[in-house]
């Protein structure tokens, strides 16, 4: 019984994360499909090239913020096995939505609010490790994938302090990864976009 109901709340914080920021709010507010513009990903950072700042840390708190409450689902009921399960569940939703037909965003938001929940210190640690790839190379990428990259290795040192908590840093590093593959080849053959430029504003919009 209890797996079952694991996995009807895996279920659930799948189409939670079926519930993109940036998708929702272009819909409403510009009567668009932000995966349509720009670089074609729904994320934060496709929302500030296109939108502006406003639209984009919304779209970042709406990514967040159903990371941590898929989180808090998942550990009230299953403890840190609750936590990998539901939370992982969640960035999957979010990369591969159901109801947009799979195509979303590349989950960085919802995974930080997955690991903020597990471990804030933690969490903070990579978010101040993509702030500083972030200002150091002006490229968004080069900060996600050092960010990944970090995840990755502390999942696996922290699996003999704790499997599940290990496992969710290295399952949500390996996912945004690979996410960020034609970012890779992109800096690798110099076509990457660098923050603050190339930004392309609606025509109908003003910030």
């Amino acid at each position: 019984m209890d797996k079952l109901y694991l996995i009807f709340l895996a279920i659930i914080c799948y189409l939670i994360g079926n519930l993109s920021g940036s998708i929702i709010l272009s819909k409403l507010i510009f009567k668009q499909d932000i995966r349509s513009l720009g670089s074609g990903n729904a994320g934060t950072t496709n929302a500030l090239r296109i939108y502006g700042k406003k639209i984009a840390l919304l779209t970042f708190l709406i990514d967040f913020f159903k990371g941590i409450l898929c989180s808090f689902i998942g550990f009230k009921f299953f403890g840190n096995l609750g936590i990998l399960i539901c939370g992982i569940a969640c960035v999957i939703g979010h990369i591969f939505p159901l109801i947009y037909k799979f195509k979303g965003g590349k989950g960085i938001a919802t995974s930080f609010g997955v690991l903020m929940f597990a471990q804030p210190l933690q969490a903070l640690i990579l978010f101040a490790l993509f702030l500083l790839g972030v200002i150091i190379t002006k490229y968004v990428s080069v900060g996600s994938i050092i960010a990944c990259i970090s995840s990755i290795l502390y999942g696996i040192v922290y699996l003999r302090t704790d499997k599940y908590i290990g496992l969710v840093y290295i399952i949500a590093g390996l996912i945004a990864f690979y996410k960020h593959r034609t970012n890779i080849m992109r800096l690798i053959h110099g076509k990457e976009s660098k923050l603050g430029k190339n930004r392309r504003k609606n025509e109908n919009i003003s910030n």
